[in-house]
């Protein structure tokens, strides 16, 4: 089975690592759009809306990426070469009306395209278009039942139950958009893992990842949280794994907090390959560091995407975002980055005895 996530995937692209050296601006891979904040719903874990996990403290729910202002983004994407754009929260995507005209336009410039979302609004249209032309979809979920639904996110009653049956109609569509369920592990949940992976199978996605939940923005206090249920929660991550073929796979991302939050380098290189647009229309970091001051690369106001991305202060505000100092918090690029700064630090003339 090929595999979908890697922190090798920088190697495709020679010329952002050259970037990364030079300290020069390249067009990135990868843009992250959050459409808008709004979401349906209100899970007690979520880093925009929980007071313990917090991180983009000066999120608006209020704010939308007005449908005038994402189609000429899109169109700076395309004239760009930027090679893919996942739709994502601050709230949830899929209640962005115009998002199948997006995809549309995307997938007509040869970019491709993905989303995560709750999965409760992948029907009708904003299935098909995701259908036709989405590389993947993940569906973030943290329940076992209907009951449990309600409880963790404020769903209504109901919603799980459609949730589960839109995986189902969206892989009978035929299509080669991969379904994907990443789902979050916490004390309520933790006993029923195996028994979420059997659902999920059967219902058709392709694979379930498994990661732990954050309570905490500090790494101690995750830690103390998951040290409670890990051995309950490897022996189901373990039996769970038996479910694993040829169209079926279990990722262990259940992983020690401490590992995703101390940072001793000075420089991000990712930041020349993924960059992240907020419904506010500003520019940030990458998604850890969106709606936060010192995630902010600057604002769209009165200008286009590709005029801020080759701008003087785009360029000096990444070339200085010093992680040692401001991105002490969690960070999904992390290992990502210890990888390429490991490839850079190869001294060239020893480099050749491989």
């Amino acid at each position: 089975m090929t595999r979908h996530y890697s922190n090798l995937k920088f190697l495709n692209y020679p010329k952002h690592l050259a970037a990364v050296r030079s300290g020069e601006m390249v067009a990135p891979v990868h843009v992250r759009i959050k459409p808008m904040n709004w979401c349906n719903h209100n899970c007690w874990y979520c880093a925009y809306r929980s007071d313990n996990v917090q991180l983009g403290e000066g999120i608006d729910l209020r704010d939308r990426i007005p449908d005038d202002r994402m189609f000429e983004i899109i169109d700076d994407i395309v004239d760009m070469g930027v090679e893919a754009v996942t739709f994502s929260g601050g709230g949830e995507p899929l209640l962005y009306k115009a998002l199948p005209e997006c995809i549309e336009k995307l997938a007509a410039g040869g970019v491709s395209v993905a989303t995560l979302t709750n999965g409760v609004n992948l029907a009708g249209n904003m299935a098909e278009a995701f259908a036709k032309h989405g590389t993947w979809v993940r569906i973030s979920m943290d329940a076992w039942d209907d009951d449990s639904y309600q409880k963790s996110r404020g769903a209504k009653p109901g919603e799980f139950d459609k949730m589960v049956s839109n995986i189902a109609n969206f892989k009978a569509l035929e299509t080669d958009c991969v379904l994907g369920v990443s789902f979050i592990i916490g004390h309520d949940n933790h006993e029923h893992v195996l028994d979420m992976c059997k659902m999920l199978k059967d219902a058709g996605a392709s694979h379930v990842k498994l990661s732990g939940v954050g309570v905490a923005n500090d790494p101690t206090e995750n830690n103390i949280y998951h040290d409670e249920i890990r051995d309950t929660v490897t022996a189901q991550i373990s039996a769970a794994e038996d479910l694993v073929d040829e169209e079926f796979g279990v990722l262990n991302h259940y992983h020690d907090f401490a590992e995703r939050f101390e940072k001793t380098y000075e420089t991000c290189p990712y930041l020349k390959y993924l960059t992240v647009i907020g419904a506010d229309l500003k520019v940030y970091a990458c998604q850890d560091k969106a709606y936060t001051d010192s995630g902010l690369l600057g604002s769209l106001e009165g200008r286009g995407f590709k005029e801020f991305w080759f701008s003087n202060e785009n360029k000096e505000r990444i070339n200085h975002l010093n992680p040692s100092k401001s991105c002490q918090h969690h960070c999904i690029t992390h290992a990502k980055n210890l990888t390429i700064n490991e490839f850079m630090s190869i001294d060239p003339a020893h480099g050749k005895f491989v």
